[in-house]
């Protein structure tokens, strides 16, 4: 990934809706470049998807949490790959510690978000892990 890679990425971020022309002309590229990067960070997984983001106000039933996980021996980066995967993964966070990786979970209701759970600590090398609800955003 180079700079142009990072910053179309940052874009995305902000406004995944946003049209190959604006994110061309933001970029100072051509609109097919831009298409062209986003194929290629999407077939190299760098891209998992695309989703809508909806304020908390907007959907009272969400869930969201934090989830800290222990991988073991040499599985850790099959299992980022694996929770990239995961569109209910918001972000993902390597950290020191006790704990391997974060993650940031959002579910539409507690079904889905404990089936994300279970999903999550039934995946290959996750030996641990603990999560704790986001009650209120200060």
């Amino acid at each position: 990934m180079d700079t142009i890679d990072r910053k179309l990425l940052a874009l995305l971020r902000k406004d995944g809706r946003a049209s190959l022309s604006a994110l061309a002309a933001e970029l100072s590229v051509s609109r097919g470049t831009v298409q062209n990067r986003i194929e290629r960070l999407t077939r190299d997984g760098v891209i998992a998807g695309f989703s809508v983001r909806v304020t908390e106000a907007d959907d009272p039933h969400a869930v969201r949490a934090v989830m800290m996980i222990e991988i073991t021996g040499q599985k850790t980066l099959a299992a980022i790959k694996a929770l990239r995967g995961i569109p209910e993964v918001h972000a993902l966070y390597t950290t020191n510690g006790a704990w391997d990786l974060v993650a940031e979970l959002h579910a539409e209701n507690l079904v889905e978000f404990e089936r994300v759970l279970r999903g999550i600590r039934a995946m290959d090398g996750v030996s641990k892990s603990e999560t704790s609800l986001l009650l209120t955003t200060l």
